[in-house]
């Protein structure tokens, strides 16, 4: 009898550490400020249908440049990490969302017509909270993404610091004031900020108001310490620069943060390797094991 019943408390043990969460694509929310559809992907952890009285931490996951909402999943095999760390205890059991944002940076653009950030504020977090059986505070809220991505996790954390409680930026899309002066057209029209045409003329106000680093420089310190920091780039990426500059400006202004720079480029590979880290940096906030 011993022997029958460890056998079948063993088989149960294996299942449920390689018990998986689920994907799905395709939803949408409808919003009245883009005056569309905004599409969106997610990942529900593990047991998430069967424990119907838990809510849980989301996390809001951001792809890059020329992707959209299933990029996390069919490149990054986000699911798949997030799979593994559950089950080793290295994360907690989370939500991951991973909204479309089109080609618009995550912002507002210049000329008021696409309020990308008033709609993922206002009308697509509290769609989320409504729907799902999310933790709807700051303190169980985070955000994360990969270069245009993480510049949108940076910039949403720099504006909104009560709503998120900690920011994971991989590969951030963040320039210094030389690279844009000195960006080549093709780079310049593909970017949030296209409103001057040469030179200095590119700094306009718009620029100022959602460039990483001028916001990292001035806003209030109380403001930033309320959001915790991660940054992550590959030493061979285009955007080292711009990522060493931001990790700079938070020594100078003492803020705290976690600043990496690993070997790897600007792709995939690098992005899937280095998720996990990212995952597990947030979930130290939501388990409060800083």
């Amino acid at each position: 009898m011993f022997k029958i019943v460890f056998i079948h408390v063993f088989f149960l043990m294996i299942a449920d550490v390689f018990s998986q969460g689920k994907v799905i694509e395709g939803k949408t929310i409808t919003s009245k400020i883009l005056g569309k559809n905004v599409s969106y992907s997610i990942y529900l952890p593990p047991n998430y249908d069967a424990s119907v009285g838990r809510k849980y931490p989301v996390v809001y996951l951001l792809h890059g440049y020329s992707d959209n909402e299933t990029a996390w999943v069919q490149f990054g095999n986000v699911d798949q990490t997030a799979d593994i760390a559950i089950a080793n205890g290295d994360v907690t059991p989370m939500i991951i969302v991973m909204p479309n944002g089109d080609l618009d940076w995550y912002v507002n653009d210049y000329s008021g017509k696409v309020r990308w950030m008033d709609m993922f504020i206002q009308e697509f977090v509290p769609a989320i909270d409504k729907e799902y059986r999310t933790r709807a505070s700051k303190e169980y809220r985070a955000i994360s993404g990969l270069s245009m991505g993480g510049y949108g996790a940076l910039v949403h954390c720099l504006n909104y610091p009560n709503v998120f409680s900690t920011c994971a930026a991989l590969s951030a899309a963040v320039w210094t004031e030389k690279e844009i002066v000195e960006a080549t057209k093709d780079d310049y029209k593909n970017a949030w900020w296209p409103q001057g045409s040469v030179g200095k003329a590119r700094l306009t106000a718009h620029w100022y108001k959602n460039s990483v680093l001028d916001l990292m420089k001035k806003l209030p310190l109380d403001s930033i310490k309320k959001v915790r920091w991660y940054i992550d780039c590959g030493d061979r990426d285009f955007l080292t620069i711009g990522n060493a500059q931001l990790h700079i400006t938070m020594v100078e202004r003492e803020i705290d943060h976690e600043f990496r720079i690993n070997y790897g480029y600007h792709n995939w590979q690098y992005w899937r390797t280095h998720i996990k880290d990212a995952l597990k940096y947030i979930s130290k906030g939501f388990d409060r094991r800083d």
